[in-house]
């Protein structure tokens, strides 16, 4: 099965579970209660959802999380309020199998966690030899989220430049499944080396999404090269009270939905001038980085924007 397989996603999406509070849905109403963590659906919808990096930040202790609410139960607030959350735990340490449980189990129907695969995989010279590290991060447990499973999300340091020939070599070691979930895979990359059409292509043909992040420290390449969107937008700042003026949060409420009908954002930094497939994309948008102590406000000024 070819990375990225979107047949294998199809099949994993047949039967949507119940929306959360604030996932704009394109397509038919749910019609199923919530999915056991291995049971495949039969109708796969399309979705923008909305999101932040984690839950546990002291900051957000009294400026998002009322006054005196346990820190036990702060994935459940924040899962109430936003509809992903990109976990970034992953990255530096695995994880047991049951606590993989407890997260699906703590979340509403329709909330994703994305991962952020560990730092071993894509930290490397030679990105070909992390088959073995890859292998293990996908089989620690990541299949107990079930259909809580959003993307995974493979960061290269911004250092790492641009080698075809290894770079392709790692786009192959990337699983379409897991112990019969299928999986999805967006690549962030931070050096300008990047941003030329052979990198673009390689990854439209290995069906991962480029990751397009919104910073400014970095160059951003904003192409679709996968069957979903995967945006980071790092640029948020403390004097707004939602990071961001509210024209700007009008302006990327108005490309997600443009993203999951199908279409491609004008303004953007596009390498290519190609126009992806009139389709619809899950589009998966996470306020990350910047200003972080207003991350789950603009998320959730996100949401407004984009409801139906």
């Amino acid at each position: 099965m070819p990375v990225g397989s979107a047949r294998a996603w199809r099949e994993r999406y047949e039967t949507p579970a119940a929306s959360a509070v604030g996932v704009f849905c394109l397509g038919r109403a749910p019609t199923g209660n919530r999915q056991a963590p291995h049971r495949r659906a039969t109708l796969r919808r399309m979705t923008i959802r909305i999101g932040i990096g984690g839950w546990t930040y002291a900051p957000w202790r009294g400026t998002f999380y009322p006054g005196k609410w346990p820190q036990t139960r702060e994935l459940d607030y924040a899962a109430a309020r936003v509809t992903a959350i990109e976990i970034n735990g992953t990255y530096y340490s695995s994880h047991k199998p049951a606590t993989f449980a407890s997260w699906a189990k703590a979340v509403p129907d329709g909330f994703v966690f994305a991962l952020k695969a560990s730092r071993y995989c894509t930290n490397r010279k030679v990105l070909a030899d992390a088959g073995e590290s890859i292998a293990r991060f996908t089989g620690q447990g990541i299949v107990e989220l079930g259909d809580r499973l959003g993307p995974i999300l493979w960061q290269f340091m911004a250092t790492k430049r641009f080698d075809p020939e290894d770079f392709g070599a790692f786009l192959k070691l990337l699983p379409a499944s897991q112990d019969g979930l299928a999986l999805r895979h967006a690549i962030q990359v931070r050096h300008e080396s990047f941003a030329v059409p052979e990198f673009v292509a390689m990854c439209r043909d290995a069906g991962v999404a480029i990751a397009f992040a919104q910073s400014a420290g970095y160059p951003a390449i904003a192409d679709v090269t996968g069957d979903f969107v995967y945006v980071r937008l790092e640029d948020a700042e403390e004097r707004f009270v939602a990071g961001y003026a509210p024209s700007a949060l009008d302006a990327w409420g108005a490309r997600a939905k443009t993203w999951s009908a199908g279409g491609r954002p004008e303004g953007l930094p596009y390498v290519e001038d190609v126009v992806p497939p009139d389709r619809t994309r899950d589009t998966f948008v996470f306020v990350i980085n910047g200003a972080k102590v207003r991350a789950p406000h603009a998320a959730m000024a996100l949401i407004e924007r984009i409801a139906p």
